[in-house]
């Protein structure tokens, strides 16, 4: 395959992040499957020659290095990186924990900045590389409740990368925003999604309606990952 690319994909063993990996192996390149747990990764998306899975806690910047630095060891380089890996903490701002918060933003902004910026010199050297981080609709419109913490990660990570794009242009590096709505990922599963503890009755009335929507909607979006996966192969063809 002349234009074969290596791909390097964050929180890739499960739901959107493997359907990327799979969609990527499918189409002759070669990928670097991340995950806090590589054996997971490994048993999402089986065994080639084409793939190598790391052990990535993205809030972790020894991780970040060594996971880069694995990748360049195995394929010589890094042409895409997908910047996927995410958390989502849910509920009103007042009971959301000021810990809970950190730890949303953390994962949703600081890793893929962790993960970004061990990547940058290996794609500087090459003059070349695509940068493709995974947002959300509640990064472009956010007026509506329960997702404070969420889309404030999410605002962050649009402004940011808006703003490295032109920092990395003069390198022969682009940047692609995604900006997803419901897909049937694994966001909504209890693995993902931290619900805050009701400890105000004001919100009692709302917020049980709105844990019932959140949890009735898992597995039940109308989005395709598979389809969004194939459209990512062609968005950094």
């Amino acid at each position: 395959m002349s234009n074969k690319k290596i791909w390097f994909i964050t929180g890739a063993s499960r739901g959107m992040g493997a359907d990327f990996a799979k969609a990527a192996l499918a189409a002759g390149h070669a990928v670097v499957a991340s995950g806090r747990d590589s054996d997971q990764v490994s048993q999402a998306l089986g065994q080639s020659n084409d793939l190598l899975a790391v052990k990535l806690d993205v809030t972790s910047r020894a991780d970040a290095e060594a996971a880069v630095r694995g990748a360049v060891n195995r394929f010589g380089r890094i042409d895409v990186l997908v910047n996927n890996a995410a958390s989502f903490y849910a509920g009103y701002f007042e009971e959301l924990t000021p810990e809970q918060i950190d730890r949303q933003l953390v994962t949703s902004l600081i890793g893929p900045m962790n993960v970004t910026r061990a990547v940058l010199p290996v794609m500087r050297k090459q003059r070349s590389g695509h940068i493709i981080s995974i947002s959300s609709s509640a990064g472009l419109a956010a007026g509506f409740e329960f997702v404070s913490a969420y889309a404030a990660s999410k605002f962050g990570l649009e402004g940011w990368m808006e703003s490295i794009h032109a920092e990395v242009a003069p390198f022969g590096i682009t940047t692609t925003i995604v900006n997803p709505g419901f897909f049937r990922t694994e966001l909504l599963t209890e693995q993902s999604t931290n619900y805050a503890e009701p400890l105000i009755k004001d919100y009692d009335e709302r917020r049980a309606k709105q844990l019932e929507f959140w949890k009735a909607q898992n597995g039940k979006q109308s989005g395709d990952p598979a389809k969004l996966a194939r459209a990512l192969i062609i968005i950094a063809s």
